[in-house]
């Protein structure tokens, strides 16, 4: 059977695995529409199998690189969800404080992208933590679909308060200079906006196609790097009225908008993932926490 390539899928395809994803199908309904796509030998079974994450053959980091000292720790969210499970990461030989970064899975818990996207901060310099918003009912189940469910069931402010308080973690850390950053992805796109809101001595925020805050703008004090994909029409469309915001109390921030790439281009493990926008992403967010956390 011919293995199916990115160029054999329509973007209407993407656009169904967007709406699922986000909870906006459910599982039969998005098999029933893309079902409507499967033609000749490109069956369903072979769309969703595409279309699904694949975790075990696209991660950039070794887990046991030798550069690399990365453990799972728990901390205390009083305002959140009580005890919440982490990975901490850092370069093994670093001689002096590093900067810090919280970095904030999508809507489905600390997968093996989120925790490979964390060591491979660290390895750039930077002690970082990639807190699980699933630890209050067991932690990621190893699955995305039942990721999400779970994720659906907490509420949203404590999420937001169990980030905040592994900021704090990491700002009072040892190895840490106090200078801490967040990058989020998804729903820690939203995050890393709210975390500028609410944490006023936020050193620096890197949302990545993240939901815009609608209120209390005037009150963020970090520089921002705002990172959106072309063809996310769902997310985009939040972004005049915030920069418009952002424009009007004089805020620090950076745009960047990559053209013909869908939500998740980041994303290394499904057919969304662009390499070069994704690079070149990693790259302008990696410039920007250097200049901003030291």
């Amino acid at each position: 059977m011919r293995r199916l390539k990115k160029e054999d899928i329509k973007q209407e395809v993407f656009d169904l695995y967007d709406a699922y994803a986000h909870n906006k199908l459910e599982r039969r309904e998005f098999v029933e529409k893309l079902s409507l796509f499967a033609t000749g030998s490109v069956t369903v079974p072979a769309l969703l199998s595409f279309l699904m994450p694949d975790y075990k053959n696209t991660m950039l980091v070794d887990p046991q690189d030798p550069n690399l000292d990365s453990k799972f720790i728990t901390y205390d969210s009083p305002k959140g969800g009580g005890e919440i499970k982490a990975l901490l990461s850092k370069p093994k030989d670093a001689t002096e404080k590093l900067g810090g970064i919280v970095v904030v899975h999508e809507n489905r818990g600390l997968n093996p992208y989120i925790e490979d996207t964390a060591r491979r901060a660290a390895l750039d310099g930077f002690i970082t933590l990639a807190p699980d918003a699933l630890s209050p009912l067991g932690g990621y189940p190893g699955n995305d679909d039942e990721g999400r469910a779970m994720q659906r069931k907490r509420d949203g402010a404590e999420m937001l308060e169990d980030f905040i308080a592994g900021y704090e973690l990491l700002k009072s850390h040892p190895e840490c200079n106090g200078k801490v950053g967040v990058v989020g992805f998804c729903f820690g796109g939203s995050i890393s906006n709210m975390m500028a809101v609410k944490v006023p001595d936020l050193s620096a925020s890197v949302p990545f196609y993240g939901g815009q805050p609608t209120e209390d703008i005037d009150q963020i004090q970090a520089p921002l790097l705002l990172q959106y994909a072309g063809l996310d029409e769902r997310i985009n469309s939040g972004w005049p009225a915030y920069e418009a915001k952002l424009k009007e109390f004089n805020k620090e921030y950076g745009m960047f908008m990559y053209p013909d790439v869908n939500h998740g281009f980041h994303n290394t493990t499904t057919p969304r993932y662009d390499a070069e926008a994704a690079e070149l992403a990693w790259e302008r967010t990696i410039a920007f926490f250097k200049e901003h956390l030291g």
